[in-house]
């Protein structure tokens, strides 16, 4: 009787590890990396020309795939109350698909609102597990028809299945940069990414988008929508991916282009570290970008109420004014050849865990 059960014991292992390995060797063969210097074609494509000495207005907004309403929080976010209690977030999916369209729906309706004449949007999923198939490509192209856009996929994985109460699921993403203006090339830049074994099937196939637009009278406008590392022990990953940036950002300046870099950095980019009142620790995870930490030329384009309105809250825990910690990681960058006024809207994490970005700026007409 014992052998015969200590048979059936052994039986279970050895099909408990099958299926693992199994599992394992389904997520190997399913991985890949998308290639470097990648065109990406224009939808919807416009004519008419940017203009030097013209007033424009462009937005940035990550939505976080339609998940985060004020009262989510998601299963990789850890933090720390100031009296030492430990805090993690609960889902890996939305709620409900009820909830990721009613989110979907309340993000589109505050792009819709600020008709920028630019607008850069984070976190759209085109086929996921996490958002119950809702197609949120084909929801802003559709909100958003009278823009040329461009999605660029810097997230696809096969199915995870973790956590195993609500697995997270297999993801097709990406970031959408729209314009109304003509775009007359688009290239995807590969970040550097980690490269560890579980890592690498968790974190974004990290990305920068170059968008370039020919100005009157010459040289162009290039946009650069960025989407920096979050779950980076040591910053170091994101080191790599701003050293590569900045080797961008020298060579179009160095050729009399106008720049304008913006989107999550996952980095404090106003100073704001310990801007607003909270009963939280500063996150390990938040890390400070400054002007001298770019290439020569270009600064960040701190918001005029940089004081009184975040970008982006934990997500450890569902949000709470004056609880939940919060900072200014969204936003943009500028070269000397640009002026601009940024503003950052109070949306109050209704929709999504960050708050959008405006920027007003205007080309100089000597570059």
């Amino acid at each position: 009787m014992i052998k015969k059960i200590g048979i059936c014991f052994l039986g279970i292992v050895l099909l408990l590890a099958a299926v693992i390995l199994g599992y394992v060797l389904y997520m190997q063969a399913q991985y890949y990396r998308i290639e470097d210097f990648m065109k990406v074609e224009t939808k919807n494509q416009t004519q008419e020309r940017a203009k030097p000495d013209t007033p424009y207005r462009i937005m940035t907004y990550n939505i976080g795939f339609g998940a985060y309403s004020a009262d989510y929080s998601f299963f990789m976010d850890t933090g720390e109350m100031k009296d030492g209690t430990k805090t993690a977030g609960m889902h890996a999916r939305a709620v409900s698909k009820e909830a990721e369209e009613k989110n979907t729906a309340g993000s589109l309706s505050v792009l819709q609102r600020q008709k920028a004449d630019f607008m850069f949007v984070q976190e759209v999923d085109e086929k996921a597990t996490r958002s119950y198939q809702v197609n949120q490509r084909a929801a802003l192209e559709e909100g958003l028809s009278d823009y040329a856009c461009v999605f660029a996929n810097n997230f696809h994985s096969a199915y995870l299945f973790y956590p195993f109460s609500e697995p997270h699921g297999s993801v097709e993403a990406g970031m959408m940069t729209f314009s109304k203006y003509r775009i007359s090339e688009n290239i995807r830049r590969q970040f550097p990414v980690s490269d560890a074994f579980f890592t690498k099937f968790t974190d974004l196939d990290r990305c920068f988008l170059i968008s370039r637009l020919p100005v009157e009278g010459g040289n162009e406008l290039v946009l650069i929508q960025v989407h920096l590392s979050a779950y980076d022990e040591g910053g170091k990953i994101r080191a790599k991916q701003l050293a590569r940036l900045n080797e961008v950002l020298k060579e179009e300046r160095e050729k009399g282009n106008y720049v304008i870099a913006g989107g999550d950095f996952n980095h404090d980019i106003a100073g704001s570290i310990e801007n607003f009142p909270s009963e939280q620790k500063t996150p390990q995870w938040v890390y400070q970008l400054f002007d001298q930490d770019l290439a020569e030329g270009f600064r960040f384009v701190k918001a005029e109420n940089a004081e009184e309105v975040p970008t982006c809250r934990g997500a450890d825990m569902p949000y709470e004014e004056g609880v939940t910690y919060t900072v200014i990681v969204d936003g943009f960058l500028v070269s000397d050849n640009v002026s601009a006024e940024a503003e950052n809207l109070d949306e109050e994490f209704l929709y999504s865990d960050h708050n959008p970005v405006v920027m007003e700026f205007v080309l100089k007409g000597e570059t």
